[in-house]
């Protein structure tokens, strides 16, 4: 299944786009809570961003800005590691965000959504639906969980080789 379009979605698949070197440039989100708490969290939030925020941390953003939680009420910038990086990702999809900090109910997000780019340097258990395709370091096409399973087998046995 490497670096094959996925004919069998018939053009319905998503894009993500992995990268497993980091980069520290201006178009990469490595700080997540900081890049947050510096610009997303001063943005308008749309109502998908609102869902999204109910969804990942059941907390209901207010007019002026707070979030009210079963723990009360604190800032945009209280939510979660995870429900700021997918924020980020959505808020700004031309940057490449770090999601290792993520857990499996926010990955389960960010694997449905379409061109999102992110970076991680090692595999997480997640389920990846079929329909999406990866494409990892601008090269290999893989698809669906088959897909990125064996991508990291190989690239684990890379690494070993090279002893990376």
């Amino acid at each position: 299944m490497l670096n094959k379009i996925c004919k069998k979605c018939e053009g319905q698949c998503l894009m993500i786009d992995i990268y497993t070197n980091k980069k520290n440039t201006k178009d990469w989100i490595i700080q997540n809570d900081l890049y947050f708490n510096l610009y997303t969290s001063n943005e308008e939030m749309t109502d998908r961003e609102v869902a999204l925020i109910k969804q990942v941390d059941d907390a209901r953003l207010t007019t002026d800005r707070h979030i009210e939680t079963k723990y009360g009420l604190g800032t945009i910038r209280n939510l979660s590691s995870g429900c700021k990086t997918l924020l980020n990702i959505v808020k700004h999809p031309e940057k490449v965000v770090c999601v290792e900090e993520c857990g499996p109910n926010v990955l389960k997000i960010i694997f449905a959504m379409d061109n999102a780019r992110i970076y991680m340097s090692r595999p997480t258990l997640i389920e990846i639906p079929e329909n999406v395709q990866i494409r990892f370091n601008d090269t290999d096409i893989v698809t669906g969980n088959s897909g990125y399973s064996a991508w990291w087998s190989k690239e684990y046995e890379r690494r070993e080789m090279n002893d990376l």
